[in-house]
């Protein structure tokens, strides 16, 4: 039977998929839509298998925060071109918004959301039969808080998540904070919370750099703990100084607006090489 080009039109809007795919479909199956759609999803996964050794280093980085939850969601891609796709970027929200509506916690469970009748993993592969590129669901990370804000940095390669102590937290310094995890990529909140080998490895350099500079085996620790204190300053975002004004610290920053407010969480995701 003819394929009329309302068919095809219709089976495109439903699935997503080319034109001649659509045509194909429905020419296979005799103009049955439901038929039809399975061949273009069963094509989504032939293509997935095909590709699951290829890299996927683009993607889209998105992130929201509602009251107490907050979300990343990291959509990967092969090429540049399809991050940048419109139907690339609506799906990678309207997952991260699943994931917001179902308070989600974990990667998996992400990928077993239902949206629109179909699983998020699922609706993953029939978007690699569309493009012909591999993706998948790069990284989720949450977090949990009494008031927590999020940051997208322009070009959606990079996003972060901060939750404060405090439900009234201001909006402005909320977002400040999270433009600070974006731009000086902290390892912890505060020091205390810095993993035990971390610091005994950040130690250990400091030893040895000032043992090649010649300093005296009885004052190198005191050396390495000086050097150690000011990777703390580098590293942990409540004692970084606050991009905006250098002379103080992020921590001095919060207090300005309130004196109890700090920095519970952070969670932070680029596709970007640093």
């Amino acid at each position: 039977m003819a394929v009329t080009l309302a068919e095809i039109s219709k089976l495109r809007k439903l699935t997503g998929a080319g034109m001649m795919d659509c045509k194909n479909a429905l020419t296979e199956t005799n103009g049955d839509i439901e038929a039809a759609k399975e061949i273009i999803r069963k094509k989504g996964q032939a293509v997935a298998a095909k590709r699951e050794d290829r890299e996927a280093a683009e993607g889209c980085v998105v992130a929201k925060a509602e009251g107490e939850y907050a979300a990343i969601v990291a959509l990967k891609c092969e090429t540049d071109f399809v991050a940048k796709n419109e139907s690339f970027v609506t799906l990678t929200n309207k997952i991260l918004n699943a994931a917001m509506a179902a308070k989600a916690k974990s990667r998996d469970e992400v990928l077993a959301l239902i949206i629109d009748g179909v699983n998020v993993a699922t609706l993953i592969t029939d978007e690699v039969g569309k493009t012909g590129e591999k993706m998948e669901l790069g990284d989720f990370e949450y977090l949990e808080a009494p008031y927590t804000t999020a940051y997208i940095h322009p070009g959606n390669k990079l996003a972060t998540i901060v939750g404060f102590n405090l439900a009234d937290t201001d909006y402005q310094v909320a977002h400040d904070v999270a433009m600070q995890v974006a731009a000086m990529n902290p390892i912890a909140v505060r020091r205390e919370e810095v993993p035990a080998e971390t610091v005994e490895k950040e130690m250990e350099i400091g030893r040895e750099k000032a043992r090649q500079e010649g300093k005296p085996e009885n004052i190198l620790d005191r050396i390495a703990e000086g050097r150690l204190h000011k990777f703390f300053q580098e590293f942990c975002l409540v004692d970084q100084a606050f991009v905006k004004e250098p002379k103080e610290t992020i921590q001095q920053y919060m207090s300005k607006s309130n004196k109890d407010l700090t920095v519970t969480a952070f969670r932070r995701f680029t596709l970007n090489e640093e």
